[in-house]
């Protein structure tokens, strides 16, 4: 993956996330959900992103925490979904 494709995913995740304070993390915006690759859509999650992999953590039901890898390079498509403002 080139540097412009990288910099590119990653406008798209921050567009759909906010700085978590204190951290390096983000958490996915209120009225927002991600889906990376046509998988899973996340919602309430926390993002890491870094120059070799992305990872999503969220919260099982029983409280547990949940990370899921996804290497950088090899993602090829993420959608979002948000209320449409009027």
């Amino acid at each position: 993956m080139t540097d412009n494709a990288y910099q590119a995913w990653e406008k798209v995740l921050e567009y759909a996330s906010v700085p978590l304070h204190g951290t390096m993390s983000r958490k996915i915006r209120k009225g927002v959900r991600l889906q990376i690759e046509e998988g899973k859509v996340f919602e309430n999650a926390v993002l890491f992103i870094s120059d070799l992999f992305l990872r999503v953590t969220e919260e099982s039901p029983e409280g547990e925490s949940i990370n899921t890898y996804y290497d950088i390079n090899r993602i090829s498509s993420i959608r979002t979904y948000s209320s449409r403002e009027q």
